[in-house]
């Protein structure tokens, strides 16, 4: 099993957004980055488990758990040209972006800031709290994991 966070700006989609979702699982939709892509496209598996990370707001951090449930499939955002997330060099015969889905398996006993992250000495490795990291999905270690579910 893999291990992985995913930043979600609340106002876009937010944990509460997830829990409301038929079955409490969504996809994964409009990431446009392709280091984050290949990670959902070639690595992401079922039963991974993800930290639900809400960025540009308020209170940033982690404020929850879910478990990927879809392995990565075209994004078909890409190919609806009303949509934002649209992107008129994907082709359906040939997807350039991708999604997984993620279903919601609990909140975390508190929002795990930012913060205090970048503070703790023992995930100095972690890809989030290294400078100009702005991936919106990213590897956790196990180590990490583990770590990160202590501060709870």
């Amino acid at each position: 099993m893999n291990y992985w966070l995913m930043k979600s700006e609340p106002n876009e989609f937010s944990i509460d957004d997830l829990i409301n979702m038929p079955e409490q699982t969504e996809h994964w939709d409009g990431v446009r980055n392709y280091q984050a892509r290949n990670m959902m496209r070639d690595q992401m598996k079922t039963g991974d488990q993800v930290f639900f990370y809400h960025s540009n707001c308020k209170d940033i951090g982690i404020v929850g758990i879910a478990e990927v449930v879809r392995e990565g499939y075209p994004d078909h955002l890409a190919f609806e040209p009303e949509d934002p997330h649209y992107d008129p060099k994907s082709d359906p015969d040939n997807p350039r972006w991708f999604m997984v889905d993620i279903r919601f398996i609990r909140k975390t006993k508190r929002t795990i800031g930012l913060q205090e992250l970048k503070q703790d000495s023992a995930l100095a490795d972690m890809p989030l709290v290294r400078k100009g990291n702005r991936l919106s999905v990213m590897p956790v270690s196990e180590q990490a994991w583990k770590h990160i579910l202590s501060l709870e």
